[in-house]
């Protein structure tokens, strides 16, 4: 089911990040590891007593010369109204009420959702005190919370959770549809693939309203195979609006990706591969779904071979090694039906699981070949299996999981592409202590 949106806004410094990481457990609105994708990660999954929703750090009040302060304000407010399904407004206990919290007060009030008024910095009993000097905001209770010693984060997080909407129903398809997500940046030509691809199948089954906000699945037949099409709809505003806020269209590309088997990834021919678009792209791979790169607007690209132009995706988003590219035009419709295709295999891919005594035998050859030691101690493989599928997801029981680095768990996964390929899905192993020494 589609994840619920939970987004902090704010002033700066008011400590949205630190509440965000407080939430999430974990530092990573300010580092993230991951080669290829951008470090200053606004999103990421949140549990609180059962209940999942993706928070969202704006971290998006940021002020220049050129625009008046208000402007900005409202800005990100708006977006913010747009986006979430809840909106938390973060304020400062220190500074009391500012001018731009009114600004940001009087937008969010008229937000037809739930708004949950955080007053941060609350460290003692005097700033409890003063914390009551926000109710002049207008939006009801406040909660005063410290994101860095962890008070009241507890009260604030029930709050967020019983606002939470109840999760839309997925529609019924037929059982052995391949669900299909169109993702990436704004202006790449998601739309015009979709309509291609629709035009290229003319008998459309049906057009609903999915669970990813503001957009339509569409369900048509590809030579007798099932497909639903999931759209990711534009920011509705213009102009500044989608110039300012391109990070927002990741939130969109959260809540198709999690319907879907396949994602594909549109990217613009003449723009190249972006940060933006491996800022999606992580999106796929994080979640463990099938992937196609789509190279668009194909057409306006002259002399660029597309063996150079592949490349070079291969060098800048390592992450998505397996994903194949496909290059086409969606107003010419040149690839289109080729996209199509390669999304139905790589969806097959993604659902293949290989028997226990096969990947067995695949492992014990990769160990055999290539042992992994560490500080004269050997790392010994007994047995696995392949539990889950959507991504083919293998269970390794070992003698010890510590000693399984990251550079040989990709060397076993390079053993068993090279066996079966799995093109477009990524491959996830994990080690487990065995409650058995028989090897294999």
């Amino acid at each position: 089911m589609p994840r619920s949106i939970v987004a902090i806004v704010g002033r700066p410094n008011v400590g949205k990040s630190t509440l965000f990481n407080r939430v999430v457990g974990r530092r990573i609105a300010i580092v993230e590891d991951t080669p290829g994708i951008t470090r200053d990660r606004l999103y990421a999954d949140a549990e609180w007593t059962g209940h999942d929703f993706v928070l969202v750090d704006t971290g998006g009040m940021i002020l220049n010369e050129k625009d008046p302060l208000t402007q900005q304000v409202l800005l990100q407010a708006e977006i913010a109204m747009d986006e979430a399904d809840v909106i938390v407004f973060l304020v400062d206990v220190t500074e009391g009420a500012m001018p731009a919290d009114v600004d940001v007060a009087d937008i969010l009030r008229r937000a037809n959702k739930p708004v949950i008024l955080a007053v941060n910095k609350v460290e003692n009993e005097k700033q409890e005190r003063d914390s009551v000097e926000f109710y002049s905001l207008g939006l009801g209770d406040i909660f005063p919370v410290s994101s860095v010693q962890g008070y009241g984060v507890a009260e604030l997080l029930d709050k967020i959770v019983a606002n939470l909407p109840d999760q839309t129903s997925e529609p019924e398809y037929p059982e052995d549809a391949i669900k299909v997500a169109i993702i990436g940046r704004p202006n790449v030509g998601k739309s015009s693939t979709l309509n291609a691809i629709v035009k290229e199948n003319r008998m459309i089954v049906s057009a609903i309203p999915g669970t990813t906000r503001d957009a339509i699945d569409t369900l048509f037949y590809h030579d007798d195979q099932p497909v639903v099409l999931i759209d990711t709809a534009g920011i509705r505003r213009a102009g500044k609006v989608q110039q300012s806020v391109e990070y927002y269209s990741v939130l969109r590309a959260v809540r198709a990706i999690e319907r879907a088997d396949v994602a594909l990834l549109v990217i613009d021919a003449a723009e190249g591969l972006s940060d933006g678009d491996k800022r999606v792209g992580g999106l796929a791979n994080e979640a463990g779904k099938a992937t196609v790169i789509v190279v668009n607007k194909w057409d306006l690209v002259k002399g660029v071979q597309m063996y150079h132009y592949a490349q070079n995706i291969r060098k800048d988003a390592p992450f998505l090694s397996y994903a194949p590219i496909v290059f086409s035009s969606a107003v010419s419709g040149r690839g289109i039906r080729s996209e199509l295709e390669t999304a139905i295999q790589v969806s097959h891919n993604h659902a293949m699981r290989l028997p226990t005594g096969e990947i067995n035998r695949i492992i014990q050859d990769a160990v055999d070949k290539h042992p992994q030691t560490h500080k004269g101690k050997q790392f010994k493989i007994y047995y696995c299996t392949m539990p889950a599928v959507k991504p083919p997801t293998i269970i390794l029981f070992c003698n010890d999981p510590d000693m399984m680095h990251f550079s040989y768990e990709r060397y076993l996964e390079n053993q068993i592409r090279e066996v079966h390929p799995y093109e477009g899905t990524p491959i996830r192993i994990f080690a487990r202590k065995a409650d058995t020494k028989k090897e294999f």
